[in-house]
């Protein structure tokens, strides 16, 4: 079936296809094999409107042009993958694609009973093993069970590493960094300042500094309180603006003060009109969610900035689901997005307040302020809005892309999020779609990024981040 010979063949998963449509044409010069039960599978996925069913229904589509107008023989000898122009992010494949078109029998050991798809995967990847002995069989599943299975038969088998945005989650970029030992010294000869629109600015060669990125936050452990954000940054020279100082009372957002250093810069970030992406990534309790409410409530409601809050999450729950919710969009997404109104009320500080004070509050905040399902995002287009993604660890790249393209003019998305509680199946710290966006958007001058350290709920939750 196979007349070609090169130096690996890649079996694929049904999930595989699930995860990333586009997954047929990432295996650069390498041949790939797609068995029929994975076929069957996929065809048992396509309904519904859930992002695996549309990955499941763009597969359908993308056989079906590879295959069009082929006849059997062709099929037999595969399909040419370069057919089709897949703006995929890598190289053209060179590869062919392989359809079962014969029954492959290979009789599996008794510890593996039945005839479960795992199972007739793993079964057609031992015929295809002796068929092809002079070959690199290997089974691409992100299945952890399946490939403990494969492993246990002796077959090769790996994870699907090309949606891998590192290779560790540690390698993320964090946003925030100590400026060099003795960096006024070695700068003093070719360091310049100056103020402009009551903002102080330095700049001074960039060989000094090292590798650096627009907005990225730098203090200084030499001098006491300085803190700067890289507005420019380029092969020569580098230029800084001094961070205003939100830790002080007189200069607070909404009520709210910076309590440390990254929080601090994550206000600077969040109030700078320049700025239309940021990303807020930390442990539970370090403020992200405070902070990005107080910021949206400042510039929308006193300083006019932008016309409405959007608040939106995706609805994975932690444990099991409580099944289906009553009432309007709003009203469904209401016990989602308790994180937010909480911190709204502590924002609002409504308790000690009368009775019309508090109703006048909520329907100030009810006008202004919108919770919208991720679901109903395609399409859509927000202009002047301050739009808030909780929980973004729980996306992944493609929702991300879905959400950033929605963002008009005018407009500013903040995602928040705790990579390290991921809630999704088959989404870890370095495939979620927030440390995608944290990777691909630092080196963009109007996005900003920094990773909450410390926490500021209270000492129990600290000591429980650290603990448990």
């Amino acid at each position: 079936m196979i007349d070609r010979n090169p130096s690996r063949l890649f079996v694929l998963d049904t999930n595989v296809l699930m995860h990333d449509p586009a997954a047929l044409f990432r295996f650069q010069e390498h041949d790939i094999f797609i068995p029929m039960v994975v076929l069957e599978e996929l065809d048992a996925g396509k309904k519904g409107m859930s992002e695996v069913a549309r990955n499941v229904r763009q597969v359908s589509r993308f056989l079906d042009e590879l295959i069009d107008d082929e006849d059997t023989g062709t099929i037999e000898k595969g399909l040419v993958l370069n057919k089709l122009r897949i703006d995929n992010g890598s190289a053209s494949p060179q590869g062919r694609l392989f359809l079962q078109t014969q029954t492959l029998t290979n009789e599996l050991p008794s510890s593996l009973p039945g005839k479960n798809a795992d199972n007739t995967i793993l079964s057609t990847t031992l015929s295809l093993r002796q068929q092809h002995p002079d070959q690199v069989i290997t089974l691409v599943s992100k299945d952890i069970n399946l490939r403990i299975k494969a492993r246990v038969l002796g077959i090769h088998t790996e994870d699907y590493y090309n949606d891998k945005v590192l290779d560790d989650a540690n390698l993320l970029y964090r946003g925030i960094d100590a400026l060099p030992d003795n960096f006024w010294d070695r700068n003093a000869s070719h360091l310049s300042s100056w103020q402009k629109d009551s903002r102080t600015f330095y700049k001074f060669a960039t060989s000094t500094m090292g590798e650096c990125y627009p907005q990225q936050c730098l203090y200084s452990s030499e001098v006491e309180d300085f803190e700067a954000l890289v507005k420019e940054c380029s092969e020569k020279e580098t230029t800084l603006q001094l961070a205003n100082n939100y830790t002080r009372d007189n200069n607070s957002i909404w009520g709210v003060n910076a309590r440390n250093r990254e929080q601090n810069f994550a206000l600077n970030l969040l109030m700078d009109p320049d700025i239309d992406l940021v990303t807020l990534t930390g442990v539970a309790g370090t403020g992200k969610t405070l902070l990005t409410l107080a910021a949206g409530l400042q510039q929308t409601i006193e300083e006019k900035r932008y016309r409405e809050i959007i608040m939106t999450r995706v609805t994975v729950p932690v444990g099991e689901d409580i099944g289906y919710l009553p009432g309007t969009e709003e009203e469904k997404m209401t016990p989602w997005m308790g994180a937010l109104l909480d911190n709204l009320e502590v924002l609002t500080n409504t308790e000690n307040s009368g009775e019309w004070e508090r109703a006048a509050t909520a329907e100030l905040l009810n006008k202004r302020i919108k919770i919208r399902s991720l679901n109903f995002m395609r399409g859509r287009t927000f202009m002047n809005r301050y739009v808030i993604v909780d929980e973004a660890q729980n996306l992944t790249s493609k929702q991300m892309k879905t959400l950033i393209t929605r963002i008009g003019p005018g407009s500013k998305i903040v995602c928040l999020g705790n990579i390290g509680q991921i809630d999704t199946p088959y989404l870890t710290e370095t495939t979620s779609g927030l440390t995608y966006v944290v990777d691909r958007f630092k080196k963009w001058q109007y996005s900003g990024h920094i990773t909450l350290q410390r926490g500021e709920r209270s000492r129990l939750a600290d000591f429980a981040s650290e603990a448990l």
